[in-house]
């Protein structure tokens, strides 16, 4: 059985080679802009010490912004340990731009299970954005996937709409990613019609798969977690909110409170592993894509479906693999677990996920908990039965445990 799962790997890299190459040069290009940052800012050992209490004057902290700022292709950013997760950031991020009575429009269908919380489409959670009479309107993708710009210039044309959310990534739905220079196209629907309104990106399993980011092509702000793709493996917690300044501030007042915002908030721990994983996210970003370039390819010779297909444009980290039956999907999570190099022993069992309306199977053998950067597989316990499959801190790695878990399903 593994001798057959192992023929199919050498075929599938072989096929390969050439996306590889591609992902190669991104990552190259990438890290030569991180690295010209890191310069430019004379980045030195002071700024990894850390601080206490409030946190005033906190060198390495503000460098870092100025850092991300920069390489993101922003006017200031936001790079806290105090977000808890890539919802947290993406929620400070859209409160920025709205007040009471304000329309926030989704322009890529709904948004991820998470934000919907936030928002009040799901739960009935105290200080959601129906609790601060916070509208909420929304517009439907195209059959095929794309966004639906004749619609989202309509619904954006209401002045009562001051944010346009727009997510990067497919979260448990089955369109493709939205590439940066579709980003663009949207921004500039929205802008204009409504030039008032701000374009907020949920820039999570995007950041680094592409030469440009969002705010490069109009977005006035993005959102993301620290422990996925810009925290390189080694962000043990955090994220970000980068774009247009007076942004960022708002949102930094609903991090914290108005009149503190961004001026406090220390690095009791320092912030060594936050510059080293920036530094390090294009080519760890670079492992994760081959990854899933490789899951695509192998699955697709096994006759399932996977999404994207091994050669086609990739703008996120996420490979999602449609299984059809609740038992194989079960298999493939428990198949990535065993791989894993942390936890390897736990088998991961359907439950009841906070945020999210269905059971969800979740394998995450990680060394940061949770980090979606590193290889791990989930996916709701609902039809088609799909696996969200994203990661790999080492390809090599990455390629040990998709064949694992692909060989679990013959077992």
């Amino acid at each position: 059985m593994m001798e057959n799962i192992a023929e199919l790997g050498r075929r599938a890299e072989a096929d390969c080679r050439e996306i590889f190459a591609q992902i190669d040069a991104v990552s190259e290009k990438n890290t030569e802009k991180v690295l010209d940052a890191f310069r430019r800012h004379r980045v030195s050992a002071p700024m990894f010490a850390g601080t206490t209490g409030y946190g005033y004057d906190d060198l390495g902290r503000d460098t870092l912004e100025l850092i991300w700022a920069d390489v993101f292709g922003a006017e200031a950013a936001l790079v806290r340990q105090n977000f808890v997760n890539g919802t947290h950031a993406i929620a400070a991020a859209l409160f920025a731009g709205l007040k009471a009575g304000d329309t926030l429009l989704a322009a890529t269908d709904a948004p991820y299970d998470t934000l919907q919380s936030v928002i009040g489409i799901s739960g009935h959670y105290p200080g959601n954005m129906r609790d601060y009479a916070i509208r909420y309107a929304q517009v439907d993708l195209l059959p095929d996937g794309g966004p639906d710009l004749e619609r989202i210039r309509a619904a954006a044309a209401d002045r009562s709409v001051k944010v346009v959310e727009v997510q990067r990534s497919s979260g448990y739905a089955t369109r493709p990613a939205l590439s940066v220079e579709t980003i663009g196209e949207i921004c500039d629907a929205v802008h204009a019609v409504n030039p008032s309104a701000a374009v907020v990106v949920d820039n999570c399993y995007g950041e680094f798969t592409q030469v440009l980011e969002p705010c490069q092509v109009g977005a006035d702000l993005i959102a993301g977690s620290l422990i996925k793709n810009p925290g390189g493996g080694l962000a043990p917690t955090g994220g970000y909110v980068a774009g247009r300044r007076d942004l960022v501030e708002a949102a930094a007042m609903r991090l914290t409170v108005p009149g503190i915002g961004g001026e406090c908030g220390c690095s009791p721990y320092g912030s060594r592993l936050f510059y080293q994983g920036l530094f390090t996210a294009p080519h760890v970003t670079a492992q994760a894509l081959k990854t899933a370039v490789f899951a695509a390819r192998m699955t697709e010779l096994m006759g399932y479906r996977a999404r994207p297909a091994y050669d086609a444009p990739r703008s996120d980290i996420i490979e999602s693999i449609d299984f059809g039956s609740p038992e194989l999907l079960v298999k493939f999570c428990k198949g990535i677990q065993f791989a894993s190099p942390v936890d390897s022993y736990v088998t991961p069992e359907p439950w009841d996920m906070p945020g999210y309306e269905d059971k969800v199977i979740m394998a995450a053998g990680t060394f940061v908990q949770g980090a979606s950067i590193e290889l791990s597989c989930d996916g709701p316990m609902r039809e088609p039965y799909t696996a969200y499959m994203q990661g790999g801190l080492t390809y090599e790695a990455g390629k040990l445990g998709v064949m694992s878990a692909l060989a679990s399903l013959l077992a």
